[in-house]
């Protein structure tokens, strides 16, 4: 059978039919994928993360061109670097607060580099040719946004097996990419810790640390 004929006949497969407890349990999945802060250090299965990145890479990407790059984080060297980069950043985001923001933000528990079992660094090739630059003249920054979506579908996909997740932004990124030895034209979009929660909670932890709290839904709608 050629390619184009096994394409076809993909193509002509019913689609599922979701049905009302699937849509609960998605949006219990949604209600729990929470900010994970605090992990325990019990390690977490490599088929089960190579599960959960194989489904991270369904996510669409602009023009199918596929741009995430994953770096695992695990060598002594490579860890205890990321974690001078962060207590320098996080050095200079607390010195930038707010006088009377300054004592609550220095309570945040902000990320787990010690406990975390697994972590990964996720770039974007803003050099890839996968894709021929569909749809990504005018807005090149697309490629970055589809990246996103391989995070966020990766989250999605630990915490369906309890493994929780936290994204650590408090990073300066030429320093980390410098430190990890990527490619000159990968950009650094996120570094993500991956465990077992030490405490799952519903409630995001800044919202019950009183950091800031939810406006309703979040949605903002606009009608022209």
């Amino acid at each position: 059978m050629s390619v184009l004929a096994f394409r076809e006949i993909r193509a002509r497969e019913d689609p599922p039919v979701f049905d009302a407890r699937f849509r609960a349990d998605f949006a219990a999945l949604l209600r729990w994928r929470r900010d994970v802060r605090r992990f325990r250090r019990d390690p977490v299965p490599q088929a089960l993360v190579e599960r959960a990145l194989d489904l991270a890479c369904l996510a669409p990407s602009v023009g199918n061109s596929q741009p995430w790059r994953f770096v695992a984080v695990d060598s002594a060297a490579a860890r205890a670097a990321v974690r001078a980069n962060f207590r320098a950043a996080n050095a200079e985001a607390l010195a930038a607060q707010p006088e009377q923001r300054r004592a609550l933000y220095a309570r945040l528990k902000l990320a787990d580099l010690e406990d975390a079992p697994v972590q990964l660094a996720v770039f974007c090739d803003e050099a890839t040719g996968q894709g021929h630059g569909l749809g990504q003249a005018t807005m090149p920054e697309t490629r970055r946004y589809s990246v996103v979506q391989a995070v966020q579908t990766l989250w999605l996909a630990l915490r369906a097996e309890g493994v929780g997740l936290g994204w650590v932004s408090i990073l300066e990124p030429g320093a980390l990419a410098r430190d990890l030895a990527v490619a000159a034209d990968w950009r650094f979009v996120a570094y993500l810790c991956i465990g077992w929660p030490e405490e799952p909670a519903v409630v995001p932890e800044l919202e019950r640390a009183g950091w800031q709290g939810r406006t309703g839904a979040g949605r903002r709608v606009l009608r022209r």
